[in-house]
């Protein structure tokens, strides 16, 4: 080898890290780039909702398509290399283009001032009120909702909501209302259409069956049956609408006790085994699946049925082969 192509292949080795240098120095400005706030100079904050459960590659991606961030795989990079991925949070958050890719990230671990309640379906309006009262909402006012729901039973959508723990009454019960018209109204406008009762009948009936039945099918058939009954005009008979009349014992603190055959006898309009028809309301709030099987109910000819000791509903479309499941299931 002579001496030139000894003084080549040695610089040649010696420019090879510096070349790995500025290529690795590259990429990390390019790196940084990325990173780097979208827009300085725009400061305005805009809300950026995480619902429960979203993947961080998801997130990512939705603050990228948000205008929040320049790329969504340094987003990732970074929840990786922070160790971020299992401490990102749902809930509300205020970001700015004007702040960092890693700025965010970190931001969206630091906890949201939203609050998830949850209203399960069948709940009457004072026990909505009840369990709002406990949350940490700092502007909710129990004596306020009783107020504003007043005629309103039946339309106060029950689901899980994302609320700011500052919203206040009132906000909270029109965002019931509007998800009942949202999910209800708007959702089910082909079955309503269908029908041949009227909104408050539907819900009405909708709020029996949410508290007299199990399950989508078992709703369907529990349905039929009350339907059943009101066409012949046969009382509907329902546990569920005394319990209703009753009201709250504290003795059970609950608002739904067992009647008793006195309780037959009371004297109001929802006692629906003293009074044949629909009461004039709903008696509670019922859910999509329960407004869904009032509006396509399944008529098997029924006219009774029981529940035995598991829940399992029992139909019959005699009082005889009632009375038999009577004895079979309900008195072993």
């Amino acid at each position: 080898m002579t001496h030139k192509k000894r003084i080549f292949r040695k610089r040649f080795f010696l420019l090879i890290p510096l070349f790995l240098g500025l290529m690795l120095i590259s990429a990390w400005l390019f790196f940084l780039t990325l990173i780097s706030p979208l827009d300085l100079a725009q400061t305005q904050t805009q809300t950026f909702v995480i619902p429960k459960g979203q993947a961080v590659g998801v997130i990512a991606n939705r603050l990228q398509e948000a205008g929040l961030i320049k790329n969504a795989l340094a987003l990732r990079f970074i929840a990786k290399k922070d160790g971020l991925a299992n401490k990102i949070q749902a809930g509300s958050f205020d970001l700015s283009p004007s702040m960092s890719t890693e700025e965010i990230a970190h931001e969206l671990t630091q906890g949201t001032y939203d609050l998830w309640i949850t209203i399960p379906e069948g709940w009457r309006r004072e026990e909505i009120a009840d369990s709002l009262a406990k949350q940490e909402l700092e502007a909710f006012s129990k004596e306020e909702f009783l107020s504003l729901t007043v005629g309103q039973e039946g339309k106060l959508f029950p689901d899980t909501y994302l609320v700011p723990r500052q919203i206040s009454t009132d906000q909270l019960v029109r965002m019931l209302k509007q998800t009942f018209e949202k999910k209800i109204i708007k959702g089910l406008e082909k079955d309503f259409g269908a029908s041949k009762y009227s909104l408050n009948q539907v819900i009405t009936m909708a709020s029996i069956v949410e508290r007299e039945a199990k399950g989508y099918e078992q709703m369907r058939r529990v349905a039929g049956v009350l339907w059943r009954r009101i066409e012949i005009g046969m009382a509907l008979q329902v546990d569920a609408s005394l319990q209703y009349v009753k009201g709250y014992d504290s003795a059970q603190d609950s608002w739904w006790v067992t009647p008793t055959a006195e309780d037959k006898k009371l004297t109001s309009v929802y006692n629906t085994y003293k009074f044949p028809g629909l009461p004039p309301a709903p008696i509670a709030n019922p859910g999509y699946d329960a407004i869904k099987a009032t509006l396509n109910p399944i008529d098997n000819g029924d006219l009774f049925y029981i529940h035995d000791q598991a829940g399992e509903a029992h139909f019959a479309q005699t009082l005889e082969q009632h009375n038999a499941n009577v004895d079979k299931y309900l008195r072993k």
